[in-house]
């Protein structure tokens, strides 16, 4: 196969055919800054924010739309590129509420990065009113309209990535927005409320209403593990401060989700906080519960186990193993029934 490259930034950067000029920058260590760009789903080039200089063309072109060539001769960090830049950060805190004192982003924000990295303390235009008032009657996502930059992010999120098809855009001009079905509340359109749009929400106009003054970036610790509702085995984020959940995201490079999440997994950890949680084995004797210890009630069970097969026979026991264990938990509960026990009688609830 033929070897293509590429000058960028006056580096020799080798690509695959197909490959965009900004693929080719992020796998030759070059940051190219984007908002709009969704990796793995078509290339919008809505925000403008990745444009770059091609030696020969007449305007910039979108890094993370245009399809790298042989011999192309790319600029990344020329005046005028930067200036384009800045202009159209400029635009967009015009277009909005973009007040970073009470924003649940504040820190982890790639408008107020591109803010900071062009040192725009103050504004040469005048702020665009906003005709859509904020969403704040489901439980789970608050929607600020004053914050969103209609980037597409979480139109591509429903649509390509989950594929739920529930938001889109709508209306024109300044009364554009992103809407839910017919421009319905989210508890009222096909939302099923994975939190995919918020996960990739570049901005403040996503935020998950729970986690919302609980903690921002800088105050948490993030910590990998595994969701505990079925066997899929997802790969999540916590978001831990002083010792409780506050939030929880995907693992961006997680198997099997690969920065996916159901509406369990995403906005279901209150359960772990429950008063009614049992914390210990129970044993009940007399008609009241008493608390013991992992020895006694597994020895406990073990026995009744044994004397009920001792008097009926194997078949006289059966076992329903549970959705919400791993794959090799419920491989072993058919083990145990089947070579141990000696009896067929096993099922999977999740099976119906």
């Amino acid at each position: 196969m033929e070897s293509l490259s590429l000058a960028m930034n006056g580096r020799l950067c080798r690509f695959k055919q197909g490959q965009t000029i900004l693929e080719v920058a992020k796998e030759n260590g070059i940051s190219i800054p984007t908002l709009c760009h969704l990796p793995g789903c078509t290339p919008t080039g809505a925000c403008r924010v990745c444009l770059v200089e091609v030696s020969g063309a007449r305007s910039l072109v979108a890094a993370c739309s245009t399809p790298a060539e042989k011999g192309m001769l790319v600029s990344t960090e020329t005046e005028r590129v930067h200036k384009t830049r800045k202009l159209t950060t400029e635009f967009l805190l015009a277009g909005g509420n973009h007040n970073c004192i009470t924003c649940e982003r504040s820190g982890d924000c790639a408008l107020q990065d591109l803010a900071y990295r062009y040192g725009l303390d103050k504004l040469r235009f005048e702020k665009t009113p906003q005709p859509h008032k904020t969403e704040d009657v489901n439980p789970f996502i608050i929607r600020d309209f004053t914050r969103c930059i209609l980037c597409g992010r979480c139109v591509q999120a429903c649509q390509d990535v989950q594929v739920n098809r529930a938001i889109s855009f709508g209306y024109r001009g300044p009364h554009a927005k992103i809407i839910a079905g017919a421009d319905v509340r989210y508890d009222e359109s096909d939302c099923v409320f994975c939190g995919q749009c918020v996960e990739e929400c570049p901005v403040g106009a996503l935020v998950e209403k729970k986690s919302k003054f609980l903690g921002r970036v800088r105050d948490v610790e993030q910590v990998r593990t595994t969701c505990p509702y079925c066997g899929v085995g997802c790969q999540l984020t916590l978001h831990v401060k002083d010792g409780k959940i506050i939030k929880v995201t995907a693992a961006e490079n997680g198997s099997p989700n690969k920065g996916r999440l159901c509406v369990k997994g995403r906005f279901g950890y209150d359960f772990i906080y429950s008063k009614e949680r049992l914390r210990n084995p129970l044993i009940r004797e007399n008609g009241e519960f008493r608390e013991a210890s992992w020895d006694e009630a597994i020895t406990l069970v073990a026995d009744k186990f044994k004397e009920i097969i001792a008097k009926h026979g194997p078949d006289a026991v059966a076992g329903v193993s549970c959705a919400r264990s791993i794959n090799e938990d419920s491989y072993q509960m058919q083990k145990l029934f089947r070579a141990v026990f000696g009896t067929n009688n096993i099922d999977h609830c999740a099976r119906t």
